[in-house]
């Protein structure tokens, strides 16, 4: 009986010791290992959020910078665009011009100084080709016999064509070969437009100025003042051009010339220039 407690009292003493064991080891979520895992696992995702947050805010300035970059590049084409759409009409508002000149001078004739002259001194020609010999040559009172009509005309021909280069080293050939002739002023004039209408205006001023020196008189005095005017426009030389149209306006207002003259200069009021 004795013997029975006894190994009853030990086995409970045993029990006794293994509980007591157990309790004092610590609990697996308790172990200062896992939490400083824990721990570290916690500030790595902290770490994370806040490094992903920054990734969206560094795209989101891009993609702003990247619509900011093509909203400029489209106030570019849109400057681009109107910017060819003022030179086309200008082009087509030059072309216009000088055609209508064209068909004036064409439908005009004779009726020119220079053309009126030239008839006028054929008729005293022919007139003293009656007494002195049905072959002699028709001239004007300069001088110059039919050839240099023929040599005016061609270069006149180039320009209606539209070969401008070619007319304009045919006029100048025809100014060199015959200074003198009748028809020196329009011809001078013509190759002044022919530069203009190849957009080379300085050579298109310096050919207007001559013919303004050379020939005071002749009747396409308006035109060449108007079309200096119009030169140092598109020189950008915006108070000479102010300056010369406004003396055509004063003093030829009711003509072409001084329409033209005036339109010009109410277009560079609004443009402000």
């Amino acid at each position: 009986m004795n013997k029975r407690v006894s190994l009853a009292f030990g086995a409970l003493c045993v029990l006794s010791w293994s509980l007591s064991g157990c309790a004092s080891t610590p609990p697996p979520d308790e172990d200062p290992v896992q939490i400083k895992l824990k721990d570290l696992d916690t500030r790595l995702a902290r770490i994370e959020r806040v490094m992903a947050n920054q990734s969206l805010l560094e795209l989101s300035n891009q993609l702003e910078a990247l619509r900011s970059d093509v909203r400029a590049m489209h106030n570019d084409l849109d400057q681009v665009g109107n910017a060819l759409e003022a030179n086309r009409k200008q082009q087509r508002d030059i072309y216009a011009d000088l055609d209508q000149r064209l068909k004036n001078l064409e439908s005009r004739g004779p009726s020119t100084p220079g053309a009126a002259a030239g008839a006028a001194g054929a008729g005293a020609a022919s007139v003293g080709a009656t007494s002195g010999g049905a072959g002699a040559p028709a001239s004007g009172p300069d001088g110059a016999s039919g050839e240099d009509k023929t040599s005016y005309q061609a270069a006149f021909n180039l320009l209606k064509d539209g070969q401008y280069d070619r007319a304009i080293a045919a006029f100048q050939k025809f100014l060199a070969s015959y200074p003198d002739s009748s028809l020196a002023d329009n011809a001078q004039y013509w190759l002044g437009e022919a530069f203009y209408v190849t957009k080379a205006y300085p050579e298109a001023l310096a050919a207007f100025q001559r013919m303004i020196d050379k020939y005071p008189q002749s009747r396409k005095l308006p035109d060449a003042l108007l079309k200096i005017g119009f030169c140092r426009y598109e020189m950008k030389q915006f108070e000479p051009a102010r300056e010369m149209l406004g003396q055509v306006v004063a003093r030829y207002g009711d003509t072409p010339a001084g329409h033209l003259a005036q339109q010009r200069l109410d277009r560079m009021s609004a443009e402000k220039h």
